[in-house]
């Protein structure tokens, strides 16, 4: 039988900005891309919201493959997307994960002065669970949680979580036709918060499973 064994290695991780970090500095958002996405591409959903005072980071997970066609095939030609963890490994997985993110915010933040700044990160669909686990259990301190197309990740405490979103504002963005919620999970999901005492705000648009520009840019306001 075969033993498994785990060593730590060093990675280089690739991220994107949209925005100079700057003394007009004054907003700051992590966006967290999904499953099969890279953040180049992730980023220019956040185009909308640019301005001098706000700069937007969006970094990339460590996994990227090639996504097969619809044959099942690929080939150096395919689309490249990547994916925060599967369940293989998975402790291990984001652990990794809340490290990198932990010290990309270091490194915003230490260009920052953190007392003039409000802290924003948004997960949309894997990237929720990812930046759900991130900010409440890594050592970055942010302001606000946007859970975009997703739920808080199963794995979470919220008894424990509660009392990180006293000082946390948690807000919850869904389209209404987004295949991957359906009404029973999305009505768990409350029951869920409202137990734990965890505040929240709902926003919703007609759509499916993506972003909308327009919810995003009400967000800023």
């Amino acid at each position: 039988m075969a033993n498994e064994h785990h060593i730590e290695v060093r990675r280089t991780a690739r991220y994107y900005t949209l925005g100079d970090i700057g003394p007009e500095t004054r907003d700051v958002w992590f966006v967290v891309h999904g499953y099969g996405q890279l953040a180049r591409d992730f980023m220019s959903e956040f185009e909308v919201i640019a301005s001098p005072s706000r700069v937007i980071v969006a970094p990339e997970a460590l996994a990227r493959y090639y996504i097969a066609d619809e044959k099942g095939f690929h080939s150096a030609q395919s689309k490249v997307g990547a994916t925060w963890m599967t369940r293989e490994d998975r402790e291990c997985e984001i652990s990794d994960y809340i490290v990198y993110l932990d010290a990309l915010f270091e490194e915003i933040n230490s260009r920052v002065d953190r007392s003039l700044v409000s802290v924003t990160v948004l997960g949309f669909s894997q990237g929720g669970a990812t930046a759900n686990r991130w900010v409440t259990k890594g050592k970055s301190r942010v302001d606000r949680l946007i859970m975009w197309g997703a739920l808080i990740a199963s794995d979470s405490d919220l008894n424990n979580a509660a009392e990180f979103f006293r000082n946390v504002e948690l807000h919850i963005v869904y389209g209404k036709r987004d295949q991957f919620l359906t009404e029973g999970m999305i009505d768990d999901y409350k029951a869920r918060l409202a137990e734990a005492a965890i505040p929240y705000t709902l926003h919703t648009f007609e759509g499916g499973h993506r972003m909308d520009r327009e919810t995003l840019k009400r967000l800023t306001e």
